[in-house]
């Protein structure tokens, strides 16, 4: 079977040589497109639900918010584990899903059944679903900084400035701000003058967020011109709070305002945390997270290139640097592939050169690498097996053993060659005759070994778990180079 294959492909060279080009041609196609990522995605499918529950006890949100959700998330189609966990004041559910699931058909079903479960939960109380990434969606970090600035006018920046305006480039989905102080309102009631006016402090919570609204009215016509009212009352300042009427009291017609009861000004929100830098102290920042499936190399390039056109808006003072930068790793994989490459052919073209004194004839070992690893990108392509660390390595160990078939067939094609040279000038057969009996007598054999090689790596697709998610990337990859040499 494979010599007559090998005997058809030598008399139909124009149809084998058409192939190949198209071949080529939908491998560079495959290569440009590819997504090209540092390390291979091995998360699970799954979608993460998070609800906050301000000042409650992690005691309290597990039976409020944590119990509710996760009972109603068992039954969703597809899911496999479902685990919560709750702390002070929130909770996070984690819908995990059978291999293979589509994330967005996933987030799809979690949202219908979440708007069930809505109704179990307190008053106010109101799920969101995560962003659309996994765990390895961080590809990017990015501090502020200034000699003048605090670390509260730095983390209004990130927040209102750059923040959103990062969230628009294409294949982020989320920006997540780290470090600072997030900047807030403060009103410190005095419970000694409550009780003295007799409040509650209720009373206050209400005064505050009445006080805190714009109200629309209906419409004016003086002389045929409609004019809008409406009533202004959106807080824009501490001295807005102070003003802001609690009571009057009733034997001298006075108003009690906010300012009596209470100390007001501008202050940091509580934090649980803080973020670092180098252990230079604290810091501000951001966190790019990627969206589910997207190029990380892509993403990367256009968060630098927004953050480029950003810093014209900040003030002179701030700095934007980079502090993890994923792009720099991909970049050193792509280059270690490009390099082994290179020197598998210049060692191949040598030896051939060296050995048979012959320089085209070390074009095909030149020839046959990189086509080979063309057409593993095509499949790498359909399947949505991404470029990154564990798929280039597969390919780069693929390339010794693809060498070797290459050596082994131009070295026979030669002795043949010569042997043919030394017989009689009338008895002499054809060139192509000559090249179609050598690659029959090896050809077999050489598809033979790299189908073992290639057969010993299909073990490994039946393993399960992480280590058989880690390897299968590596085996699938140098499967596929294999077989395409072959």
């Amino acid at each position: 079977m494979l010599a007559k294959i090998i005997e058809w492909s030598v008399r139909n060279r124009f149809f084998v040589i058409l192939a190949t080009v198209l071949a080529i041609g939908a491998g560079i196609y495959s290569l440009a497109t590819t997504s090209v990522d540092a390390i291979p995605d091995l998360s699970d499918v799954q979608v993460i639900i998070y609800t906050e529950f301000p000042g409650q006890s992690p005691r309290i949100v597990e039976d409020q918010v944590t119990y509710p959700l996760t009972t109603a998330m068992v039954s969703v189609p597809g899911s496999k584990t479902v685990r919560g966990y709750s702390f002070f004041g929130y909770s996070l559910v984690y819908i995990i899903f059978e291999d293979g699931t589509d994330i967005y058909w996933a987030r799809s079903r979690v949202l219908e059944y979440l708007s069930s479960a809505q109704k179990r939960l307190p008053q106010g109380v109101t799920p969101t679903l995560g962003p659309d990434a996994t765990g390895v969606g961080w590809v990017y970090e990015y501090t502020l900084s200034s000699d003048r600035r605090s670390l509260q006018e730095l983390r209004s920046l990130q927040d209102w400035y750059l923040k959103y305006n990062l969230s628009s480039v294409e294949g982020v989905a989320e920006v997540a701000s780290i470090g600072g102080y997030v900047k807030e309102y403060q009103v410190t009631v005095d419970p000694v003058r409550l009780e003295a006016y007799q409040l509650p402090l209720q009373m206050v919570e209400m005064a505050i967020k009445d006080s805190n609204l714009d109200v629309g009215g209906e419409v004016i016509e003086m002389g045929e011109m409609e004019f809008m009212v409406r009533g202004l009352g959106y807080i824009k300042s501490v001295d807005d709070l102070k003003m802001i009427p609690i009571m009057t009291i009733s034997n001298t017609g006075t108003p009690v305002y906010l300012k009596d009861i209470a100390d007001i000004s501008i202050g940091p929100m509580m934090r649980r945390g803080i973020a670092e830098l180098n252990g230079e102290g604290e810091a501000v920042g951001g966190i790019i997270v990627m969206r589910y499936g997207e190029n990380a190399l892509k993403v990367i390039k256009g968060v630098k290139k927004k953050l480029g056109e950003l810093k014209a808006g900040l003030p002179p003072d701030v700095k934007i640097a980079a502090a993890y930068d994923r792009s720099s790793l991909i970049m050193r994989a792509i280059h270690t592939l490009r390099e082994k490459l290179i020197e598998e052919i210049l060692i191949v073209a040598l030896v051939c050169i060296f050995f048979l004194l012959h320089g085209r004839s070390s074009m095909v070992a030149v020839f046959t690498l990189p086509t080979a690893i063309l057409i593993a990108f095509i499949i790498m392509k359909k399947i949505g097996v991404n470029a990154n660390i564990m798929s280039l390595g597969g390919i780069a160990i693929a390339i010794g053993a693809m060498v070797d078939a290459a050596i082994i067939m131009i070295e026979n094609a030669h002795k043949h060659l010569e042997f043919e040279r030394e017989k009689p000038l009338q008895s002499r057969r054809g060139h192509w005759q000559v090249i179609s009996e050598a690659s029959t007598e090896v050809g077999p054999a050489l598809f033979y070994s790299l189908l073992v090689i290639t057969v010993s790596f299909l073990p490994v697709f039946a393993l399960t778990g992480q280590a058989g998610r880690l390897f299968k990337p590596l085996a699938y990859t140098k499967t596929l180079s294999m077989a395409a040499a072959a």
